[in-house]
């Protein structure tokens, strides 16, 4: 791990877990954000993966947060990505369903993007929470991702 990667941005969740790709180590790409990537990334911990570790009271599993552009382009994420902003994180509660955690960050926290991605009900490990947080303008917007299907308004569970 990188020197800088070890800064802790929150009580439970430090940089490296944030920046972490399994694409960019296997590409030998840097993921390392600049200053105000990596303020972002804090925000996004402070107000959405904090609230969720609380409420649930368990670790959450981050799958992906920051990503370089290069490791956007490899891994062919949208070129408006929020993950190369830093306000972008996908993740898990293990033992709860990916379903229940999106239900729950829907109704009580505020965002700019929540999606249930991959998830196929009855399959409560299924899939993954993507949410995004900004500082300002957030849309709250709900959506479903299913896979060879699309995006589709709310959540499908």
């Amino acid at each position: 791990m990188a020197k800088g990667l070890a800064v802790q941005l929150t009580p439970h969740f430090t940089l490296a877990e944030l920046t972490h790709s399994e694409a960019a180590t296997r590409l030998g790409i840097k993921n390392v954000p600049p200053p105000a990537v990596t303020e972002a990334l804090r925000l996004v911990c402070v107000h959405v993966l904090e609230p969720v570790r609380a409420h649930f009271g368990r670790p959450v599993t981050v799958n992906s947060g920051y990503r370089s552009q290069a490791v956007n382009r490899a891994v062919k994420g949208s070129s408006t990505s929020q993950h190369v902003r830093g306000e972008a994180v996908d993740f898990e509660v293990p033992g709860v369903s990916n379903g229940d955690v999106a239900a729950w960050v829907r109704f009580n926290l505020q965002f700019d993007q929540l999606i249930l991605e991959a998830y196929t009900p009855g399959n409560p490990s299924s899939g993954w929470v993507h949410c995004s947080w900004k500082p300002s303008g957030r849309r709250q917007s709900v959506l479903t991702f299913v896979p060879g299907k699309g995006y589709f308004n709310g959540l499908s569970v």
